[in-house]
């Protein structure tokens, strides 16, 4: 079994979950179950094993992929609102109406975005051909 995929022991487990809450390694190994006493160094201990680290590393992907939307989530979404596919909540003097389809200029701003992303509508302009420049290196009258 390779380092870095060692199995962890539950308080390792522990260790790690802690670390990622806190960002603390005393705080995290105290609460791990280490004692108090040792804390510090253990926590240290702890961060310096490579199959930990990793550990660590691992888990705080996992979170970030599960909280954080990838461009395709964000290019469904999108979609779905450009094409009226989305509703919302709109408060009025009148009430609060629910299921309200989103409005024309959300949909409008939600096709911008997507054409933005597939490049449309850009201001660059790209020029191409072969362009002389002449520098003028000759003669030089010095009339001072």
């Amino acid at each position: 079994m390779s380092s870095i995929t060692q199995k962890l022991t539950q308080k390792q487990q522990r260790f790690v979950d802690e670390y990622i809450i806190s960002g603390n390694a005393t705080q995290a190994a105290i609460k791990a179950g280490y004692s108090k006493k040792t804390a510090k160094q253990s926590g240290a201990e702890n961060l310096a094993k490579p199959y930990l680290k990793a550990a660590i590393e691992k888990r705080n992907e996992e979170i970030k992929s599960e909280k954080t939307a990838d461009m395709t989530e964000v290019m469904e979404y999108l979609t779905s609102v450009m094409r009226g596919e989305q509703t919302e909540s709109v408060a009025t003097a009148k009430g609060v109406y629910e299921d309200v389809e989103v409005s024309a200029k959300d949909r409008i701003k939600a096709a911008e975005l997507i054409g933005k992303r597939h490049g449309a509508w850009t201001d660059k302009k790209v020029i191409s051909g072969d362009v002389q420049i002449d520098v003028g290196m000759g003669d030089y009258d010095d009339e001072d």
